[in-house]
């Protein structure tokens, strides 16, 4: 295989609480998985997250826990980084937008990134109304407001969800004018705001249009549904002028000689996907010795670049990034001229577009005995990555988020369907099968690959399925069809379970141990396979199985899936148990 080059990213989020099951559900599970397969291929990766530090939502929580921006940022950093590596999702470096290591670097590529988009001419400074609490003498950007959501669904009803934030509803998933809201209330006070002026500067994106649209065409062709549909949808509504500064204090300071900038700061999501390119440069100064390697990585038409994020973030990444980065490089003259044309470059030099930008859609949850609702940091209707691995292993939930993965729709985290793939599906289907043969493996053939001379047509067909596995699991995963890939594994390892009950070794080890030494070695090469390829989704499960086949880490990967491990081969240890029997009581209690 030859050795491509990726950088991955994950949804920076916000350091303002913990990590619960929507969280990993909808970007950095899936992410984690595709990187694993990357390395596992052999391909050069970069998996880059951290969280985003700055902002309104950093400010109202710091507000409401009594502390500094700073400490709030700081403490909830450090539990994410806990939790992920507790999950087993591991990036190359996980920063912080305002972290005392990465935001010397972040203030900068922000700054620049700002420069650069207003010496082209891509922003246009206007002076006009906002939304001010006067009793906090404060104005009300984003988060610091909330009403009723005044846009349309996908299906064009109308949203009027109760409570949308100042910059984007969660419900509808559209952005917001916080001027049109309905009924509208501060989030500090409860007040009724007030209209005053204020002046800011907005990109116009409105410019980028044409040439986003082209590019959009040209390489979305194979992307999810669910970003396509609402990209193009914003598109074809029109993309209109967007503030990207703010009348705050936490943040970076936006870098205008003007007296009018003064106080003010670059719009979090602004400044949140620069984050990727700042962290970048944090890990190329820790590796490479030369924190501008990250050119390398961003502006390398060589480099797939492939962005993981959650529903809510489609249209900034989709979008809004693809024009900042466009902007960066190009004058408000040359997308003129360019108009409706993209042709993505050849040379180094400026930065590259996302190859593909993979979204999930929400994840709900249902408890027993109540009805589907959406998942809330602020009702405390959420499973916490921190509760659940303080009690629970991370493959189950790794597994389940994958097979139940919101992919195309929202779907639901059921407790009792929790329970129940665990049991019937890890424990009955994947790990019986490792289990069944291992004693006789043991007892019989002294912990070592029999011969397999007895071998029929019945094993020449199992493995040749099996080993079939391999390209089609990979086409899966290069498509971002994670859930299709898990349910191809999980269909193997249920073959084999069909091809053990059919020769049953436990007989012909008395019967006839040659044909039961060929079952055990069929059994163990559908394993090897199988193993590898399940290493990514669950790689607690997929160490244990590599351990127990007596093979290194450079012999457990995907170039090596199909390798066939010769008569004689000493295996590892006996496994201790994959996967423990779940009850749903566990839930209940807590």
């Amino acid at each position: 295989m030859s050795q491509r080059r990726f950088l991955v990213t994950a949804a920076l989020p916000y350091s303002n609480g913990r990590l619960h099951v929507g969280h990993v559900a909808g970007a950095y599970l899936p992410a984690d998985i595709f990187v694993r397969y990357l390395r596992s291929r052999g391909d050069d990766v970069r998996f880059i997250c951290g969280s985003d530090d700055n902002g309104v939502a950093i400010e109202i929580s710091a507000a409401k826990e009594g502390t500094t921006p700073a400490e709030l940022s700081g403490k909830y950093n450090a539990r994410q980084k806990i939790d992920f590596d507790g999950l087993g999702i591991e990036f190359d470096i996980y920063g912080g937008t305002h972290q005392p290591d990465f935001v010397d670097y972040h203030n900068r590529l922000c700054q620049e990134f700002f420069k650069a988009n207003f010496d082209n001419g891509h922003f246009v400074k206007k002076t006009s109304e906002q939304l001010y609490d006067a009793e906090a003498d404060k104005f009300l950007p984003d988060r610091y407001v909330t009403g009723k959501c005044y846009q349309q669904m996908s299906d064009g009803s109308p949203c009027e969800h109760p409570a949308a934030n100042g910059d984007q509803c969660e419900h509808c998933g559209n952005s917001v004018d916080p001027l049109l809201l309905i009924n509208p209330v501060s989030t500090i006070t409860g007040a009724t705001p007030q209209r005053r002026k204020t002046t800011h500067w907005y990109l116009q994106l409105d410019k980028f249009q044409g040439m986003l649209t082209d590019w959009f065409s040209l390489v979305s062709l194979g992307w999810r549904p669910i970003v396509t549909n609402f990209a193009m949808g914003s598109i074809k509504t029109g993309l209109p002028e967007r503030a990207m500064t703010r009348d705050l204090t936490w943040g970076v300071p936006v870098p205008l000689d003007d007296p009018d900038a003064a106080g003010k700061v670059l719009y979090v999501w602004f400044d949140a996907p620069i984050g990727y390119v700042s962290f970048t440069a944090k890990l190329c100064e820790q590796r490479d010795g030369d924190w501008q390697k990250y050119k390398d990585w961003w502006q390398n038409p060589d480099c797939k670049i492939y962005h993981f994020i959650g529903e809510d973030n489609i249209v900034f990444h989709a979008l809004t990034w693809p024009a900042m980065l466009l902007g960066s490089h190009y004058t408000a003259e040359e997308i003129q001229v360019r108009g409706s044309t993209y042709t993505a470059p050849k040379e180094q030099g400026h930065y590259q577009l996302p190859t593909n930008v993979v979204a999930n859609a929400f994840l709900n949850i249902k408890f027993p005995g109540k009805e589907e609702e959406k998942i809330s940091k602020s009702r405390g209707t959420a499973v916490w990555i921190q509760d659940y691995l303080e009690t629970f292993d991370p493959d189950p939930l790794r597994y389940y988020l994958t097979i139940n993965a919101p992919e195309a729709q929202r779907t639901a985290w059921n407790f009792d369907d929790f329970v129940e793939r665990n049991n019937a599906e890890l424990i009955a289907t994947l790990g019986n099968f490792i289990n069944r043969w291992q004693k006789i493996v043991t007892n019989h053939f002294e912990r070592k690959v029999p011969d397999a001379d007895r071998a029929e047509q019945l094993e020449a067909d199992l493995l040749a399925s099996i080993r079939a596995l391999p390209d089609q699991v990979a086409e899966d995963i290069e498509a971002t069809r994670f859930k299709s890939a898990l349910g191809r594994i999980m269909e193997g390892f249920r073959e084999c379970n069909r091809y053990i009950d059919t020769r049953e070794p436990w007989k012909t080890r008395k019967t006839d141990l040659p044909l039961c030494g060929t079952t055990i070695n069929t059994c163990i090469q559908a394993v090897r396979t199988l193993g590898v390829l399940l290493d990514p989704f669950l790689p607690f499960a997929g160490e244990k199985i590599r351990a127990t086949l007596g093979l290194s880490r450079d012999q457990w990967t995907w170039p090596h899936a199909t390798d066939e491990l010769p008569a004689g081969h000493p295996l590892g240890p006996t496994p201790e148990v994959l996967f423990r029997k779940l009850d749903p009581a566990e839930f209940e209690q807590g």
